[in-house]
C-alpha cells in the first residue's frame, strides 16, 4: 500500500470530500489539501453558481434550497471516481442520496466549536442558511451526519496548514486509502 501523499504527485485515486458546517474551513482547506496532493479542487457551490449562472444566494431566492439540492447533488455525482479534492456545501449530508456519492471517495469532516463558527461566520453574508437566531440549532442537526466521516478533523483551535497535516496524518494511516 502506498502512501496517499506525495510532492506534487499522488497516489489518490478517488476524490477526498470535504464536509462540515459553514465556517468549518472546508474552502480554505481544500485548495491546499489539493495542492499538496497534486491533484484539482472542486468548490461545490461554485460548480452549482457555474452550471445554473446564478449565485447561490440568488438560487435560494428564485429557485428555493429544494432545487438547489438537487443541482448540488448532480454537481457532486460528477465527481465520484476522480482524483481530487472537493468541498461540499454543510448541508449535502442531509439528502440520503448523496451518501452514495460521498462513500466512493474518501468523507473528512472538519468540526468546530459553535464559538469558533460565530467568529468565523459574522453575520453570515451569503450564506442563505445563516440566521443568527436558529444556525445552532441547524449545526445540532447536521453534527451527527458529519461525524459520519472516515475521517473527523477539530479545526477550533488550529490553522489550515494544520488542518491540511492532520487530514494527510489521517490519510496515509488508513488501509486503501489511495484506491
Amino acid at each position: 500500500m502506498g502512501k496517499v501523499q506525495g510532492p506534487g504527485k499522488t497516489l489518490l485515486k478517488r476524490p477526498i470530500f470535504l464536509l462540515g458546517f459553514m465556517g468549518a474551513g472546508k474552502s480554505t482547506v481544500g485548495p491546499l489539501l489539493a495542492q499538496v496532493l497534486g491533484v484539482p479542487f472542486l468548490d461545490l457551490d461554485e460548480a452549482v453558481e457555474r452550471s445554473t449562472g446564478l449565485s447561490i444566494p440568488e438560487i435560494f431566492e428564485r429557485k428555493g434550497e429544494a432545487w438547489f439540492r438537487i443541482k448540488e447533488s448532480q454537481a457532486l455525482k460528477e465527481t465520484v471516481g476522480k482524483p481530487m479534492v472537493v468541498a461540499t456545501g454543510g448541508g449535502v449530508v442531509v439528502r440520503k442520496e448523496n451518501w452514495r456519492y460521498l462513500q466512493r471517495g474518501i468523507t473528512v469532516a472538519l468540526l468546530a466549536s459553535p464559538e469558533a463558527l460565530q467568529l468565523r461566520l459574522g453575520k453570515g453574508e451569503g450564506r442563505p442558511l445563516f440566521d443568527p437566531t436558529s444556525w445552532k440549532a441547524l449545526l445540532s442537526e447536521r453534527e451527527p451526519l458529519y461525524k459520519r466521516a472516515h475521517v473527523v478533523i477539530d479545526t477550533t483551535c488550529i490553522g489550515p496548514w494544520e488542518v491540511v497535516e492532520k487530514i494527510l496524518e489521517a490519510l496515509n494511516g488508513m488501509e486503501g486509502a489511495g484506491n
